[in-house]
């Protein structure tokens, strides 16, 4: 028994266009793989850039809010330096 291939296994141009994807989808410097993964990396640095523009205005906040208000500088103060007032004490309670 004879095998028979299809007409279009046997057309030049048709394997031409099978060899051409093959290598540019593998081989080739910018293949099909580098391409989903630097895809991949872009969505993850956009990711990135969403949460630091997020941390960048909460941090504006804060700093506008220690400019024009005494209150928040000296609880800041207070809170993550430790200062205190004359004749005050502190007592720092850690929990575990």
């Amino acid at each position: 028994m004879q095998l028979r291939l299809p007409g279009f296994l046997k057309n030049k141009y048709f394997i031409a266009s099978v060899i051409a994807l093959v290598w540019l989808a593998f081989f080739e410097n910018n293949n099909l793989i580098h391409q989903i993964q630097m895809r991949r990396e872009l969505m993850e640095l956009r990711r990135e850039k969403a949460y630091f523009l997020e941390e960048i205005a909460r941090d504006s906040i804060a700093v506008h809010e220690l400019k024009h208000n005494p209150e928040a500088l000296e609880r800041l103060a207070r809170e993550k330096y430790l200062m205190k007032k004359e004749n005050e004490v502190i007592y720092i309670i850690q929990e575990e």
